[in-house]
């Protein structure tokens, strides 16, 4: 159907965006990514997620950091590179030039035309 495939699109979009964006804050876990993502109501799984950090980190947006755990083998913590800093507020500008297309082009449209 062509509203999920809009919609599939739009959020594919966007995820990589996301990524960055919570790997900003601090050094973090892939699942602890995941979770954020489920929070804002993004819901991917490790399968969609593992390849796309590997596409990031070969890319020079992300750099990574292995962890010994107590409870396991070592983790892999993703944090942001100098270049991918420089992408995310390249990427900052692009959403807010984007939202406000949006915004702009859904104001009104339920009001008629004069």
């Amino acid at each position: 159907m062509i509203v999920e495939n809009t919609q599939t699109q739009m959020r594919k979009g966007i995820l990589e965006y996301c990524i960055l964006s919570i790997i900003a804050k601090g050094e973090i876990y892939a699942s602890d990514i995941i979770a954020e993502l489920k929070k804002a109501q993004l819901l991917v799984v490790e399968g969609t997620l593992y390849p796309l950090l590997t596409r990031l980190k070969n890319n020079g947006l992300l750099t990574y950091n292995w962890v010994e755990s107590v409870s396991g083998p070592p983790r892999k913590y993703y944090s942001l590179s100098d270049e991918g800093r420089n992408v995310l507020s390249q990427l900052d500008t692009t959403w807010q030039e984007l939202a406000f297309a949006v915004q702009t082009s859904i104001e009104g449209r339920n009001t008629p035309n004069a």
